[in-house]
């Protein structure tokens, strides 16, 4: 058994190691553009009172992040309370930010919900339908942004408007159809077989049966939807902001697309968390605009200090209710899902 492990554990450490030097690489070449002293001058004359600002909005932000996941659990059946699931929407922050990979923070909600959902299937699909409406209110964002502030794209080639309404619109149709007809996806996925005929089927049932229930209450992925967009524009207006403080003259159509977009390149697996990333994207479009380099970076990089700073709270309420007795499981929770099968009747770890 150990030794099976190594060589999956080996390759993991490589890979942070290659995501590491990628993010040193990238972040050593933008430093050695800028003028420290000017960056360092700039840094400290942010105002306070925009930053304070900053971290309302971003707490805001979680607020309707946790709000549209308890959405999505309502219509599964699965009810757990508002400060529980924005308890868990914290602790999954904290390990999205202090992990190499942002995919720690959705085990940490699937683990939260799958005692109360029965069945660990349900819970990670929620999550990752909630991901997927989030990944379709951040294209609608950087399309707005896109479409209002023309002025960031004027300066050559780049994703435009055209290009991102586009991906709106087949990636909402591909997903209307999935919930209209929720035997594609399982059918699609059918191949999966070859590895284990009875666990796949298995899966592919809970997951055709969890979206139909999407389909018949409609009214709940639509509301997920709007909280989707709510929260990109809660980001948004996070790094305007951020950009406020240090009177970066960026307006916020232009950080309405640059910010979706470097969340969008972010979601490419060769750096750790982002970094080196998100900074050259800004970077790429912040010279756009004829803003520093500079700027860019203090943009990017105070953004990323604040978020990690604030997520240190998700750490303490990990922290405490590790400390504290477990929590019971909702009544009816066994009945939202049906009979278990003795593989998910196990305590969830």
């Amino acid at each position: 058994m150990t030794m099976s492990r190594e060589p999956g554990r080996a390759r993991g450490i490589l890979l942070t190691l290659v995501k590491l030097a990628i993010s040193t690489a990238l972040i050593a070449v933008l430093f050695s553009r800028i003028d420290a002293t000017r960056l360092w001058a700039t840094a400290r004359s942010a105002s306070p009172l925009w930053l304070a600002t900053a971290v309302i909005i971003y707490f805001g932000m979680i607020l309707a992040s946790a709000w549209r996941w308890g959405v999505l659990l309502n219509a599964q059946g699965i009810h757990l309370s508002f400060a529980r699931l924005t308890g868990s929407f914290l602790v999954a922050t904290f390990f999205n930010n202090f992990l190499p990979s942002n995919i720690g923070g959705d085990v940490v909600r699937v683990t939260d919900t799958a005692s109360a959902a029965g069945s660990k299937t349900l819970a990670a699909t929620v999550v990752l339908i909630d991901r997927g409406i989030g990944l379709l209110g951040l294209v609608l964002i950087a399309a707005l942004g896109a479409t209002a502030g023309p002025r960031l794209l004027a300066q050559g080639p780049g994703l435009g408007a055209p290009a991102l309404w586009a991906g709106f619109i087949i990636a909402s149709s591909l997903a209307c159809t999935l919930v209209l007809v929720p035997h594609a996806l399982p059918r699609l996925l059918r191949p999966l077989r070859i590895l284990h005929p009875e666990w796949v089927d298995e899966r592919l049932g809970r997951l055709r049966d969890a979206l139909d229930r999407f389909r018949t209450v409609p009214a709940s992925l639509v509301g997920c939807f709007a909280g989707a967009v709510v929260v990109q524009a809660a980001l948004v207006g996070f790094y305007v902001c951020i950009a406020r403080s240090m009177h970066i003259p960026i307006g916020i159509p232009e950080l309405a697309f640059v910010v979706p977009i470097s969340l969008i390149i972010q979601m490419i697996p060769i750096s750790v968390n982002g970094f080196g990333v998100r900074e050259a994207t800004f970077g790429f479009y912040f010279t756009r605009l004829g803003l520093s380099l500079e700027s860019a970076l203090l943009v990017s990089f105070v953004g990323a200090a604040l978020i990690m700073l604030l997520s240190l709270v998700g750490g303490l309420t990990y922290l405490l209710r590790r400390s504290a007795p477990a929590l019971p499981q909702p009544e009816g929770a066994a009945r939202t899902v049906g009979v278990l099968d003795a593989s998910e009747s196990q305590p969830y770890s």
